[in-house]
């Protein structure tokens, strides 16, 4: 297995795929050496990422693949004990979350949205 170094950048889906409020695009990374799902959002104009766990119980929180944003547009929801997390942040917003959600960084250029590997996050390597 090749290790990725830290800071690298990978393609992970067209900008017009993230609509403001709208539907998440998941993906797969390793992170602290597990699988994990992650998400991408945008929220006022702005593209954001997640680890898929909700910080009162580690599970994934979307209910539907790609539904993490409550009705609103406002906040992200974990579906199973509705704690609320804010869109641009990842911090506890209300309901039973301890703390914030772990935050992916991400960059947009000529229309493509990439995601940023970590010292403790990498791609999952097939």
């Amino acid at each position: 297995m090749t290790a990725t170094a830290p800071g690298q950048t990978i393609a992970l889906c067209a900008s017009q795929d993230l609509v403001d409020g709208g539907l998440a695009v998941g993906f797969d990374v390793v992170y602290a050496g597990q699988n994990s799902r992650a998400f991408a959002i945008r929220y006022q104009g702005v593209a954001y990422a997640y680890l898929n766990r909700c910080t009162h119980v580690p599970m994934e929180m979307d209910y539907q693949p790609g539904r993490i944003f409550d009705d609103s547009g406002r906040w992200l929801l974990c579906a199973t004990h509705g704690a609320a997390y804010q869109p641009s942040t990842g911090q506890c917003a209300g309901g039973p979350c301890r703390g914030g959600l772990v935050k992916i960084a991400l960059s947009e250029s000529d229309g493509v949205v990439h995601w940023h590997t970590a010292d403790n996050l990498h791609p999952v390597e097939f």
